[in-house]
């Protein structure tokens, strides 16, 4: 499960990352960057196949055009590859509704026994990079539209191996402006996923403090005194 992730960089170098311009009024609203502990129910900037020049704020958690209740986003943080043409929940935001969502890293949290150790992962060549997403527009009960969004997850590489069994399906640059292709087909889009090369990423063991949500100030993506860091095999 990928259930948090950072976002410290500007407007200015999120636009120019992906030649998209925010819009003024959901930055005012918002105030989302930097921000150094995303969370579910956050809102959150992607990009969507439907306005690919603009960055819109979406809250992380899809929710099911066909739900009920809006609740259910919170159980809809991650929507696994293997299985998107398959839910319900998902598989028609995959053929209509594709996205990408921007980070600078992401957290995961290793289990040994009892104990749980995060661990802050980045792409140390590309300072912005983004994961597949799917997006979902849903109406409550008074008629406002609410957008969301969910992060897709995967297999683990060799690096992830070693922290957790699952890892952001993370793109390259190549691969992003195909996620968002209109003309691509949902099993087209989905063949594109794979685990992201181990050597271009490198994990570091961060404060347990990133495990609150009402955390979020620059110390928590700082690397704390440990062991070697978990380093991705070059060969």
């Amino acid at each position: 499960m990928c259930g948090r992730s950072s976002l410290t960089k500007t407007e200015k170098e999120i636009e120019e990352r992906f030649n998209a311009t925010f819009y003024s009024d959901e930055l005012e609203r918002y105030n989302p960057l930097p921000n150094y502990n995303a969370a579910p129910s956050h809102m959150l900037p992607i990009i969507t196949n439907h306005d690919p020049d603009r960055i819109h704020l979406y809250r992380w958690g899809l929710i099911p055009f066909w739900a009920k209740d809006e609740k259910i986003g919170y159980r809809m943080i991650n929507a696994r590859v293997e299985t998107l043409l398959d839910k319900s929940a998902f598989k028609n935001a995959a053929k209509h509704r594709r996205c990408l969502v921007p980070m600078d890293g992401f957290y995961e949290w290793k289990k040994d026994g009892k104990t749980k150790t995060p661990y802050r992962i980045i792409l140390p060549e590309t300072p912005i990079f983004t994961a597949a997403g799917l997006w979902e527009s849903w109406k409550n009960s008074t008629g406002e539209e609410i957008f969301s969004f969910t992060v897709i997850t995967q297999k683990p590489n060799t690096l992830m191996a070693n922290i957790h069994d699952r890892m952001p399906a993370i793109l390259s640059p190549e691969q992003e402006r195909l996620w968002i292709d209109n003309d691509l087909s949902a099993s087209d889009a989905i063949s594109l996923i794979e685990p992201y090369p181990s050597n271009l990423m490198h994990a570091y063991m961060v404060s347990p403090r990133v495990g609150n949500v009402r955390n979020n100030d620059p110390s928590l993506i700082d690397p704390i005194d440990a062991p070697p860091p978990v380093q991705g095999e070059l060969f």
